[in-house]
């Protein structure tokens, strides 16, 4: 296990949902108009709001995010976003990112509610969008189970 700085005072852990949604061999990425990772492209995703299911999240998060409906085809992985100062002497932000893969069912991407850009975007294009390690194992995880479920 890594080794973490301790946390700021009342640090809580923020649960989250995202999706990655795969359209073909396109999968649909946002570029992030909020911290963390502002500007960064990832996946669609957000808070899970008190009482939300998190399949529910996923898919709302979605919808606000890119104005794009899909249909989820399994839970992919929980992964611990954890974040330090800079000194690297303090944990100031962790975030359990819930993972799900979707099949696009209909709409065009257009970035809205804190998402600068949406776009599909080739899987072999994926170097070219400077993605998190975690991020792209997440959405080849993710494209493995859709494949998956359309060859069943």
């Amino acid at each position: 296990m890594d080794h973490q700085p301790p946390p700021v005072e009342n640090l809580r852990a923020v649960p989250t949902a995202g999706v990655v949604c795969v359209r073909g061999d396109d999968v649909l990425l946002v570029q992030r108009g909020n911290p963390p990772r502002q500007g960064e492209w990832s996946i669609p995703g957000g808070r899970i709001e008190p009482g939300e299911a998190t399949t529910h999240a996923a898919l709302r998060e979605l919808r606000e995010e890119t104005g794009v409906e899909a249909e989820l085809a399994g839970l992919i992985d929980v992964v611990d976003a954890i974040f330090q100062n800079k000194a690297g002497t303090l944990t100031t932000r962790h975030y359990i990112m819930i993972d799900y893969a979707a099949r696009w069912r209909s709409g065009e991407p257009v970035a809205a509610d804190d998402a600068d850009a949406a776009r599909f975007v080739p899987l072999s294009d994926l170097a070219t969008y400077n993605l998190w390690d975690e991020t792209i194992r997440v959405i080849h995880a993710g494209a493995a189970i859709v494949r998956r479920g359309e060859e069943a």
